[in-house]
């Protein structure tokens, strides 16, 4: 038998085992949200972090598949040693990561639930970034956001959200020394709006705090000391 009949053989036989050989890594979240599951299904896992493409299957509590998302570069950082499989799917909860891959929560206070998918380190100085999915209920699935992504991607990490007051606050840093806080209001059917920014330097002993606030569309400022 020639040498090249032997290769095709071979490739043939990997091709047809594939899956079997080089598997994915698949992980299961049940406590994020009240709604929905969530399936990972992640092609890297090394030491103690997994990341690159990943789909990530919605289900619905009754385990009915809703909708297929992907993130081009979903990481996962655990927090203790972690040795995943690629034998059986893995549960995966809120406390074993620094960072959710998923983030459940009505992002644009229209009372249904949204979802952000991490997408690597694109925040301020290297921190997550999220791609910002809101449900469409007219199209009843879920569709990428470009402002929430934007909004989610520069700055540090996934913005906080403010149910009382319906705000998204989003947190940077420049150096050591300044510190800034931003807060949006989401305008319904217009999208979002800066309406509060605070910047505190801390490069003296009394710190230098400036407070921009728009109130009636007007912007109104404050200095004080007080961090």
């Amino acid at each position: 038998m020639t040498n090249t009949s032997i290769f095709y053989r071979t490739l043939s036989a990997l091709m047809l085992l594939g899956p079997l050989c080089f598997g994915q890594y698949r992980f299961q979240i049940e406590d994020a949200s009240k709604k929905y599951n969530t399936e990972v299904t992640i092609e890297e896992c090394l030491a103690n972090q997994c990341r690159h493409k990943a789909d990530v299957v919605l289900f619905n509590k009754n385990g009915q598949k809703i909708q297929t998302l992907t993130s081009e570069d979903l990481v996962l950082s655990f927090k203790e040693d972690f040795k995943p499989s690629k034998v059986n799917i893995m549960p995966l909860t809120s406390g074993m990561t620094y960072d959710s891959p998923v983030v459940f929560g009505d992002f644009n206070f229209d009372g249904t639930e949204d979802v952000a998918l991490r997408n690597g380190n694109g925040g301020n100085y290297g921190s997550g970034s999220y791609d910002v999915y809101v449900f469409n209920s007219t199209r009843n699935q879920f569709v990428l956001s470009k402002e929430l992504t934007e909004l989610a991607t520069g700055y540090q990490g996934m913005f906080d959200v403010d149910y009382k007051r319906k705000r998204l606050i989003t947190f940077a840093r420049s150096g050591a020394s300044l510190h800034y806080t931003y807060e949006y209001q989401v305008i319904p059917n217009k999208g979002i709006e800066l309406v509060y920014e605070k910047i505190g330097d801390l490069s003296e002993d009394t710190p230098k705090v400036t407070i921009r606030e728009k109130i009636k569309n007007k912007w109104v400022v404050k200095k004080s000391s007080k961090y």
